[in-house]
């Protein structure tokens, strides 16, 4: 993507777009038609306020709000490194988010379980993972995912890209009624997450 498009859409799955997913994020175990989904143009921008051109897809249900959550969030200043297809990893959710990609739409099961996560769904979005990890005790050992993501599990320190309570990013998210997922389980701390729909996947 080097042409900057400089603008915010909402477009269908169509061949060109699924030709790239197919396989990928969307795996050919995938039970959630291809109809629900939706593919995103919104532009961000990175630590030194450089503008970017972003993509990503989402659930039918929730494009609007995340077309106004991105607006919002581009109007603020707020930084974001990079925002494209997690299919530009094979749908790798680590290597994803080792290089600090934000994502949402990927058909996988929750780590550590054998549910679908709400990324598989289109529900969820992940913002700049890298630094905001997901942290949760397995097996009696705490899990770090990414696992590049060790020094920022201190929340005391300050880095770029960490995102707390009283981020402007949680509070756009939380006007559009998505929970993060920061503060809301008691066995794990999922920083760079926002989703919408059961608190418990």
């Amino acid at each position: 993507m080097e042409d900057i498009i400089l603008s915010f859409d909402i477009l269908k799955i169509d061949e060109e777009i699924f030709s790239r997913i197919d396989g990928k994020s969307y795996k050919k175990n995938c039970t959630l038609p291809i109809e629900n989904l939706r593919y995103l143009r919104v532009l961000h921008k990175n630590l030194e306020g450089k503008i970017l051109d972003g993509e990503l897809i989402c659930n039918v249900s929730i494009a609007d709000d995340l077309i106004e959550i991105f607006q919002k969030l581009y109007a603020a200043n707020y930084p974001i490194e990079k925002i494209c297809l997690i299919d530009n990893y094979d749908a790798d959710d680590e290597l994803s988010m080792r290089d600090n990609n934000s994502s949402c739409f990927n058909f996988r099961f929750v780590s550590h379980t054998n549910r679908i996560s709400l990324h598989g769904y289109g529900l969820a979005v992940d913002i700049n993972p890298l630094y905001n990890p997901y942290i949760k005790m397995v097996n009696g050992a705490q899990s770090i995912e990414p696992a590049n993501g060790v020094p920022y599990v201190d929340r005391t320190k300050n880095f770029p890209y960490k995102i707390v309570e009283a981020d402007i990013c949680v509070k756009i998210f939380a006007e559009h009624n998505f929970i993060w997922g920061g503060n809301c389980w008691d066995d794990a701390k999922d920083y760079q997450h926002f989703f919408k729909g059961d608190v418990n996947r």
